[in-house]
């Protein structure tokens, strides 16, 4: 029988359908509910993880560390020692705590407890359904979620929170997804790594922890590692003196311009990136699509190296393991897996700068590209239902759904859905730099006090 949660007779959004649990949709449903518990009811729909977790920290590793220091890592704007004030009970004794990169598995359990406070309320406060979304009606006074058991669940706002676009299995098992659980293999076997980013260096970590004595090699189209981290300070950039709108070229240069400033200052480049951040949205929002092709083509691997930096723990274990040659990193594109007639996995390649194609004996082949996967051959049945529905419509660059500034889904003629939305990874089109916990925060937090607005603003709903 279907579910129809009943809304109240008060003016304006009193119940958000929040569609997937990971950071993304916790960090809006506790920034929300902190904000005006007593006034909106909120649901959180997912299928897949534990609350909080997603892909990033469902991990069982606990050597797979998070790539912020823990200072960087609260869930709260306004408390940002909330995440190491917690650590502080859960771990009594650590020194340092700010300045540490503890595991995913560890933030993991934070996240998941941060909405605890809700769900201990009065029923109805907050509702968190394990099921799947498969499709999101817009009604005329709201929006219904349709669930895989059946049920039906009717609020005034949908948000979609269901982070990055993950291919599937591999239907032939040759290739196993970097976030497929890695069987367990003989200690001196060969295993191939396709990507060189951080998901590498977790499958890294966890094969060097383990004793694993075998060759790991790396497959990456330009042989890039992520750089290490290091203490400092952001630069302190003026917004008035960011070249909003310049070609990537300039952009660039200035950039550089900046490196140089930090390092006269005793810094290093770290400083200039770091300082850069609070205007990256900004900056890729005043980017023209031409330009934004022309970053991804040729500057996006470059910064991402070195946005996303390693802990210095990592970077020791996976160096080291370069240096003495059980890691090995190649600079190629990666074709296909395959079986020799002998039977034997092997991983086809072509070396950059060649034509020919060189095949690789592996026990295990391991992808870990990253996220910039296709979003339409990769959707959930939810995200595809509204690209057919034409209620969705990617982006030019087919770096997933089509978003305005405001965070309004937009539908296939691209006018703005005032009544669903989308923020984390799954509206990296529009401000690109969406995937890492401080951004998602602030990103989560501009949400709420919108939705907010919106509920004392019942107007704003209205269809453009």
């Amino acid at each position: 029988m279907n579910e129809q949660l009943k809304r109240s007779s008060r003016t304006g959004p009193e119940h958000v359908i929040i569609i997937g649990g990971g950071a993304s949709g916790v960090l809006l449903a506790a920034l929300l509910l902190r904000q005006c518990h007593d006034r909106l009811r909120v649901t959180i729909i997912e299928g897949r993880h534990m609350l909080g977790c997603g892909v990033a920290y469902s991990t069982e590793d606990a050597d797979h560390l998070l790539n912020t220091r823990v200072a960087n890592m609260s869930a709260y704007p306004d408390k940002p020692d909330h995440f190491v004030r917690w650590l502080q009970v859960r771990q009594p004794g650590q020194q340092n705590t700010s300045d540490r990169f503890v595991s995913r598995k560890l933030y993991g359990e934070y996240m998941s407890g941060l909405l605890t406070p809700w769900r201990q309320m009065e029923e109805g406060v907050l509702n968190c359904i394990h099921q799947t979304c498969r499709r999101l009606d817009d009604l005329p006074d709201g929006v219904a979620a349709h669930l895989d058991d059946g049920r039906v669940v009717v609020g005034d706002i949908a948000v979609l929170a269901t982070g990055h676009a993950l291919p599937g299995a591999d239907p032939a098992g040759l290739v196993q997804g970097a976030w497929e659980a890695v069987d367990i293999l003989p200690k001196d076997e060969r295993v191939v790594v396709i990507g060189s980013g951080l998901s590498m260096v977790d499958h890294a970590v966890s094969l060097l922890k383990s004793g694993h004595e075998g060759e790991i090699v790396v497959v990456s189209r330009r042989g890039q590692l992520p750089r290490e981290h290091a203490t400092g300070t952001a630069l302190d950039i003026p917004a008035d003196q960011v070249p909003l709108g310049a070609p990537v070229s300039q952009l660039m240069s200035w950039l550089r311009h900046q490196v140089k400033l930090a390092e006269a200052k005793g810094g290093t480049w770290r400083d200039a990136v770091d300082g850069l951040r609070p205007h990256l949205r900004r900056i890729w929002r005043s980017l023209p699509i031409e330009e934004r092709k022309r970053f991804l083509r040729h500057g996006a691997s470059w910064w991402e190296v070195h946005r996303h930096r390693l802990p210095p723990e990592s970077s020791r274990l996976v160096h080291s393991a370069l240096r003495k040659g059980q890691i090995r990193l190649i600079s190629a594109s990666f074709q296909r897996g395959e079986r020799s007639d002998a039977g034997q996995l092997q991983a086809i390649i072509r070396r950059r700068g060649s034509d020919e194609e060189t095949a690789i004996a592996a026990a295990r082949i391991i992808d870990c590209r990253g996220i910039r996967h296709d979003p339409e051959k990769h959707a959930t049945p939810l995200i595809a239902d509204l690209l057919q529905q034409g209620a969705a419509r990617l982006d030019p660059l087919r770096l997933g759904l089509d978003v305005s500034g405001d965070c309004e889904l937009l539908d296939r003629e691209g006018t703005p859905n005032p009544r669903i939305y989308a923020m984390g990874p799954v509206s990296r089109a529009a401000f690109w730099e969406i995937t890492a916990i401080p951004d998602i925060r602030d990103q989560a937090k501009w949400l709420a006090g919108r939705i907010v607005s919106v509920r004392s603003e019942p107007s704003l709903l209205r269809r453009h």
